[in-house]
């Protein structure tokens, strides 16, 4: 029987959980999820001064948020005396030893636990990146503990994958070269290898490795900017690997179907914020109607905290939905929106420059009469029936009389508006309803 597939995330609580380690998590949990295996999720705080439980939140947040769930959960912390067991056997055995050293700063141990170096070639194949061989012997003898209480990470991790049964180690290929260390060990340790893949790094848009600068930060500063969870592993997926066609919108669960570690390319991949807004404006579409409903009005409220109250303000909210589904791509642009000013004359009477109501060259004169023309029959439409299409049928039949159709339809929308780019004319007087749509035109007559 082919063993059980068991893969693992090992995150260090000294930082928070950034793209990276997002897109390295979900290799490893679709690759154990497409074969009936297991996903570990271990706490790697061996390092005790830099490590804080503030960390440590974050990431089980993130993958709460992310919907990856993992099988079991560790903290290295935890484990000190089974890796104090390995210690002591390879300290008996002659494997390791104690190295007087000469301490670097005043305070410091004047002793290391060293590991004694067989020099000699080590050969992997990479599922990723094919075969690889490392010759040791530049390694020296490397440190692998402090002391018994206190081993390093490349100690630490051999024993938790082996004590675990990790039989695939999927991580970035930022770690190419601590492979040969581990091996080493694990050779020591009378363990059997596990199978590695080392993924291409993630990179910004001008090859360099990827930081904040290129618009990467931690997983859930994406929740707090209104982006999906789905959507955002969907982005991290595509970085560096692709199904072999042109699909680029999946589930998770249409991931754990399709990925495939053979189609993982070996040269980094780009992140692109605009790639990840498209994808997650494709996510928004999948959801159901009332499902964007709920998340458009728990934005936009709070966004309209500031505006005047109005007692018209509840009725408004709903009808602006469909005006800003179809201009988001997260739930965080309705903040955006808000905050540039873009919805604010749906609450609040704009003011505005005279000059601008008029249309390119038509007299003063011209426009006024034509917003006279519109006030009076809109004012015959019934207010139970001041819907978009009838305000439309009512105001073309005026302005396909005219000379140019802006000549009433500019005038009109920036009456409502007040503003150089928004809705057409319909869309806005619906929304504002027939008391207020009056109330704006007779200001601009």
């Amino acid at each position: 029987m082919q063993e059980k597939v068991i893969t693992r995330m090992p995150p260090s609580p000294t930082g928070l959980f950034h793209i990276g380690s997002v897109r390295t998590a979900l290799y490893n949990y679709l690759y154990a999820k497409q074969n009936g295996g297991k996903f570990i999720l271990r706490i790697e705080d061996t390092d005790r001064e830099r490590s804080k439980k503030e960390f440590e939140d974050n990431i089980t947040e993130s993958f709460k948020w992310l919907k990856m769930p993992y099988g079991e959960f560790y903290r290295q912390s935890e484990r000190t005396e089974i890796y104090k067991k390995y210690l002591k056997n390879l300290l008996d055995q002659k494997i390791i030893y104690v190295s007087k050293e000469e301490p670097k700063e005043e305070g410091e141990r004047g002793e290391v636990i060293r590991f004694k170096n067989p020099n000699k070639k080590i050969k992997w194949n990479d599922l990723v990146l094919g075969e690889i061989e490392f010759d040791t012997t530049d390694l020296e003898d490397f440190v692998i503990a402090k002391d018994l209480e206190t081993p390093l990470y490349h100690f630490a991790v051999v024993v938790d994958d082996m004590e675990m049964g990790v039989t695939h180690i999927i991580r970035g290929q930022d770690h190419i070269s601590n492979t040969p260390r581990q091996i080493l060990i694990l050779e020591a340790l009378g363990g059997e290898r596990p199978q590695y893949a080392h993924i291409p790094l993630i990179l910004g848009a001008d090859k360099s490795k990827l930081s904040k600068r290129h618009g990467a930060v931690s997983a859930l500063e994406y929740r707090e900017q209104g982006y999906l969870p789905e959507a955002l592993l969907n982005f991290v997926a595509l970085i560096g690997w692709n199904p072999g066609n042109d699909r680029e919108i999946f589930t998770l669960d249409e991931l754990v179907k399709e990925f495939s570690l053979k189609k993982v390319q070996k040269s980094g991949g780009v992140f692109n914020i605009e790639k990840l807004d498209w994808i997650n404006k494709e996510h928004i579409k999948l959801l159901p109607k009332e499902e964007i409903e709920k998340n458009i009005l728990a934005w936009l409220k709070p966004a309209c905290a500031g505006f005047r109250e109005n007692t018209q303000n509840e009725k408004i909210f709903p009808k602006l939905i469909p005006i800003i589904e179809e201009r988001i791509s997260k739930w965080g642009d309705i903040k955006d929106m808000i905050e540039r000013g873009e919805l604010r004359f749906f609450f609040e009477a704009p003011n505005y420059d005279k000059l601008k109501l008029i249309f390119k060259n038509t007299p003063a004169e011209k426009i006024k009469h034509n917003l006279e023309l519109a006030r009076k029959a809109l004012e015959n439409l019934d207010e139970n029936n001041f819907e978009t299409e009838e305000i439309k049928n009512t105001l073309m039949l005026i302005a396909d009389n005219l000379g140019s159709r802006g000549e009433l339809l500019h005038p009109v929308r920036y009456a409502l508006s007040g503003a150089d780019k928004s809705p057409d004319p319909f869309i806005i007087a619906s929304i504002l309803g027939k008391n207020e749509t009056l109330s704006r035109l007779q200001k601009a007559i």
